[in-house]
């Protein structure tokens, strides 16, 4: 998308300035399959496309392939496949492992806070690409190409591939760390110091704990102790804990926690009435008879009645702008 009104747009988790997400260009629409075709995905173009700043990228058609084209396939192991043409067999691994190198520099500019690729694709499938034996079969424990070199140089940047996506779960587990890895860049592109970094901890503490407790503490930890390490160290000590918490799904028993923590905060305030139907809505969201969504905005109504300063600025409550409808799945 170009430069519009739609860049100075601030969405309703805080976020103005608008992310850079790769994307297999296929998905959005592009005719640049092997048959001439796309997979055009609207949720993520139409959808997501308007939170976003998508960079589109096709390995086949870049490196100089035709459209249309002979199909490609990932032969060998799965530890060192090789790509080749479906009927002619013809190996154009190193060719495709030159690009890449020369396309990664490019997209390290792009300072990306996600990746989503084609699923099954021999050059950007993520996981579960078909890998040809010798005999012929296929076993589904491949990984593309340029999909494997681009986790490889950024292995912390968020990554899906679009098959996944189609899972309610998968799907905001990504768009929430997307957001948070955006904003984990805006802060490393500033001038971060420690209190700064107290300040982001702070602000991300629930959504983290909704992911891993165990994370949750061991982060509290190492801000604790932040002073006794080097800059280098804590911030990347504390990148690579953070996106390792975040890529665990938060579960609705986990996040059922974090509710009843939230709670905790109003027991002096609520009626016995009002708290009662504040558990009641949390465990109906914990046995799954209603969406987070549900306990989500009666939280957030006693957050605005009772003007809590710590839960006003916590993402937990805000994690992605609402029109993306992320927690309206039971």
């Amino acid at each position: 998308m170009d430069g519009t009104e739609n860049d100075r747009r601030e969405t309703r988790d805080g976020t103005s300035k608008r992310m850079r997400i790769g994307i297999s260009a296929c998905l959005l629409g592009q005719n640049v399959r092997f048959d001439g075709g796309h997979k055009l995905d609207h949720y993520l173009k139409d959808t997501l496309g308007a939170f976003v700043d998508f960079v589109p990228v096709c390995p086949e058609v870049e490196m100089g392939l035709p459209i249309p084209r002979e199909a490609l396939r990932l032969t060998g192991t799965p530890k060192d496949p090789r790509l080749v043409t479906s009927r002619g067999g013809i190996d154009i691994t190193e060719a495709m492992g030159t690009w890449a190198k020369d396309r990664l520099e490019d997209l390290e500019r792009e300072n990306l806070c996600g990746f989503v690729f084609k699923s099954g694709s021999p050059s950007s499938g993520m996981e579960r690409v078909r890998v040809y034996r010798d005999n012929g079969i296929p076993s589904k424990d491949g990984v593309g190409i340029f999909a494997r070199a681009f986790m490889d140089r950024f292995p912390l940047v968020p990554v899906e591939d679009e098959g996944r996506l189609q899972d309610p779960d998968l799907r905001e587990n990504f768009i929430e760390r997307i957001f948070i890895f955006s904003r984990w860049r805006d802060f490393r592109n500033g001038s971060p110091t420690l209190g700064a970094l107290v300040e982001f901890h702070t602000a991300h503490k629930l959504q983290v704990m909704a992911h891993s407790p165990k994370h949750y503490s061991a982060l509290g930890r190492l801000v604790a102790k932040g002073r006794d390490l080097t800059p280098a160290e804590l911030y990347g000590t504390y990148e690579r804990s953070l996106m390792e918490a975040l890529g665990l799904l938060a579960t609705a028993k986990k996040n059922a926690n974090v509710l009843m923590h939230i709670a905790g905060y109003f027991r002096k305030q609520l009626s016995a009435d009002e708290r009662q139907e504040l558990v009641e809505t949390i465990e109906a969201f914990r046995t799954g008879l209603t969406p987070l969504l549900v306990p989500i905005t009666l939280v957030n109504h006693y957050v605005r009645k009772y003007d809590d300063p710590y839960l006003k600025g916590q993402h937990y409550l805000h994690p992605h702008p609402l029109e993306l409808k992320l927690r309206n799945h039971a």
